[in-house]
């Protein structure tokens, strides 16, 4: 068997030579419609720690943009350099549900047949640090599985760590359980793990993209835990699903003061000008919350957003963040960190525990994926175009291996 259509499952366990893949080259790196092309490419083979899964469905993240575009940086070539690269391509995708249709020889926790989600925290398994007591997600051989790794999910099949499968919640359907995991495992690390900053009952929390893939998930897990949740769009539209879904909800678009600090906003007499418009988003959010300020910001934007983040935390209060997908220069006036006592954290995915953790809450029922379309393997870059521009509503759902 040489290949099997998008869109069909070969007899469980029966592997094709060949699968079809929405790849990534180093000559097509631009924005995402121009730069995945499908090619037909050799099913990957396994080591004695790694799953092969067919892909049922796979999940939109901002990581492929990044790899699409090849910035912040080239991943093809750091992989090379690193000595990782099987192959001169990259296929993306950090996120997928599935049936496992082949295991390596070590492999005891997974058997063929399985339906699973996959969490992108890959390692090696024989890390010396992760060994000696260390976080998986921190030790020196940690890549983010599908971005600084290929064999990702935007393919018939996928390869991946042993571990990083976790059982499939039998109440979703293929499309629903391909979308929760990355963003679900970032949120639940930021809001519950960084002690004594964890979401309480009471709590304001600002999330920034509420309406998307992290904003969605977060809005929920505020809820659980009796926080408040103050969502920031940038769209109507958006603020009302926002408050549709339970948050209190402002269009950042009534406000003009966005992107990075420079030294000159910050002299004596200017400094109040950028103050004076920050201060009008201030009032909105304790407007909104009854005369309260955020105990935690839900960062991710970056240049955009990180002054007023820092700005409008309350004192003592946290600034987490898991990304920069305005720009990378963070500035902020330091006096409201360290007068007030702040606390600005960085957050990144989750360890292995914690996302068996989130995934027990889907399980559950406590925690929901918020699927907002379901295209098909061929409409890929122009989905993932839609994120690139800010455009996108919620989850993104990839159709693979059904049709």
């Amino acid at each position: 068997m040489q290949t099997i259509e998008i869109g069909t499952l070969p007899p469980l366990g029966e592997i094709p030579e060949y699968m079809y893949a929405q790849t990534l080259r180093r000559n097509r790196y631009n924005v995402p419609l121009k730069a995945f092309e499908i090619e037909k490419v050799k099913v990957p083979e396994l080591r004695e720690d790694e799953v092969l899964v067919a892909v049922m469905a796979a999940g939109l993240n901002y990581n492929s943009v990044w790899a699409a575009t090849g910035f912040p940086m080239d991943m093809i070539q750091v992989m090379q350099l690193r000595k990782e690269a099987e192959t001169d391509f990259q296929i993306a995708g950090s996120d997928c549900s599935g049936i496992v249709y082949k295991v390596g020889d070590n492999v005891k926790n997974v058997a063929v047949g399985d339906e699973v989600v996959i969490q992108a925290g890959w390692c090696e398994s024989n890390d010396p640090f992760i060994k000696n007591g260390g976080m998986r997600i921190v030790a020196p051989s940690a890549r983010a599985w599908g971005y600084e790794t290929s064999w990702g999910s935007f393919a018939q099949f996928c390869k991946a760590k042993d571990f990083m499968c976790v059982p499939k919640p039998k109440h979703l359907n293929w499309d629903e359980a391909a979308v929760y995991m990355l963003s679900g495992a970032t949120i639940y690390r930021m809001l519950t793990k960084y002690e004594p900053h964890v979401v309480k009952p009471g709590d304001v929390v600002l999330i920034w993209g509420g309406a998307g893939g992290l904003g969605t998930m977060a809005i929920q897990f505020t809820k659980l835990y009796g926080g408040i949740p103050v969502a920031v769009v940038n769209s109507e539209e958006k603020k009302k699903f926002c408050e549709s879904m339970g948050a209190l909800a402002i269009n950042r678009c009534d406000y003009d003061h966005w992107g990075a600090l420079s030294p000159d906003m910050l002299k004596p007499e200017t400094q109040e000008i950028w103050r004076g418009k920050a201060k009008k988003f201030l009032k909105k959010i304790m407007e909104l919350t009854g005369g309260k300020l955020p105990r935690i910001v839900l960062e991710h934007p970056g240049e955009a957003t990180m002054p007023t983040s820092m700005f409008v935390c309350d004192r003592d209060g946290m600034v987490v963040t898991c990304a920069g997908t305005s720009g990378y220069m963070a500035s902020f006036d330091i006096r409201y960190l360290w007068l007030q006592l702040k606390r600005l954290q960085g957050s990144h995915f989750a360890d292995t525990h914690e996302c068996v953790e989130f995934n027990q809450l889907v399980i559950d029922g406590k925690i929901n994926p918020v699927l907002g379309q379901t295209v098909s393997f061929e409409e890929l870059p122009a989905a993932l175009q839609e994120m690139y521009n800010n455009t996108h509503k919620g989850n993104t759902a990839i159709k693979v291996g059904y049709k």
